[in-house]
């Protein structure tokens, strides 16, 4: 929430502050942000529809794939499961005159098993899973990587997903979650999964060589 964080100074001419209980959090995000930028870290690529993101999607992996398993693609996009093709969209606005409205949608594409078997197949592949049924959560991250046979599905529920994970490999499962303590601070699951992934990925790269 940017926004919240800022402050109107008054003029003339009028300027803009951060408000300083904004600044714990504030501040490292920002170093961290100008760090990345300054050492050609970070490419930040926009798109506003799912053909766009499958198609840089597979740009970039075919890019990377040279790179072997030094790359880890960490997919946590929410790709919605539907869709209506673009050939199927309407030319002009839908008149509310025409009555009730039947809409059809497609099954979105499923880019895990090109990007797997053919885009990048050497690479580090994370997974996200969500549910609201806390139940089939593991069964299907299971499933998923049965399927698609890449490395990781981070698993989460909705209603917990910002403070609990389970990290979910062929061979494990393993809960990461923030304490109270870790809350207050202002801590995001993030930052354990980032870490705990970061750990993954260098045993993966190990394993290779």
């Amino acid at each position: 929430a940017l926004l919240d964080a800022l402050r109107l100074t008054p003029g003339p001419p009028p300027g803009v502050a951060a408000d300083p209980a904004a600044l714990p959090a504030l501040l490292p995000a920002l170093r961290d942000y100008r760090r990345a930028t300054e050492t050609g870290a970070l490419l930040a690529i926009e798109f506003t529809g799912l053909a766009e993101y499958l198609a840089l999607l597979r740009a970039a992996a075919r890019a990377l794939a040279p790179f072997g398993s030094s790359v880890m693609f960490y997919l946590a996009a929410a790709v919605s499961d539907f869709y209506i093709p673009a050939s199927e969209m309407p030319e002009h606005k839908i008149q509310s005159s025409e009555g009730p409205l039947q809409i059809t949608m497609k099954m979105v594409p499923k880019m895990l098993s090109p990007l797997v078997k053919e885009w990048a197949p050497e690479a580090f592949v994370i997974s996200f899973k969500l549910e609201t049924d806390p139940l089939i959560l593991i069964d299907k991250s299971r499933q998923a990587l049965e399927k698609y046979r890449h490395q990781v599905v981070v698993a989460n529920i909705l209603e917990s997903r910002r403070t609990s994970v389970v990290i979910v490999t062929k061979d494990s499962q393993t809960p990461l979650s923030l304490s109270d303590e870790e809350i207050a601070q202002g801590m995001e699951i993030e930052e354990k999964i980032v870490s705990y992934l970061q750990g993954q990925h260098t045993a993966f790269i190990e394993k290779k060589v």
